[in-house]
């Protein structure tokens, strides 16, 4: 079965973060860093993965994103220390 995640990325000063879904991690994350994501992503320059969860079904983890996307603020990024404490760039980890 194919694998899903759902990821964060968020710009350099983790002054705001973007909550996706995808099928193909490396793939979108490289999307991201080249400036080729949503208007919004571009707009914001959000390159930085800085979370993600895997999931194997795609239904799974859309319904994790919408959860996510319903949080505070506070919430997200004490999720987001829980795997990451520095706030690190993930990207050459996946």
């Amino acid at each position: 079965m194919k694998k899903s995640y759902v990821y964060i990325v968020s710009n350099k000063n983790r002054t705001t973060l973007y909550i996706g879904v995808t099928s193909n991690l490396t793939n979108r994350i490289n999307s991201h860093s080249e400036g080729e994501g949503s208007d919004f992503t571009k707009r914001y320059n959000l390159t930085d993965l800085i979370y993600y969860e895997e999931f194997d079904d795609i239904r799974e983890a859309i319904v994790r994103e919408k959860q996510l996307k319903n949080w505070r603020r506070e919430w997200k990024f004490n999720l987001i220390r829980e795997m990451n404490p520095d706030l690190k760039d993930l990207t050459f980890d996946i």
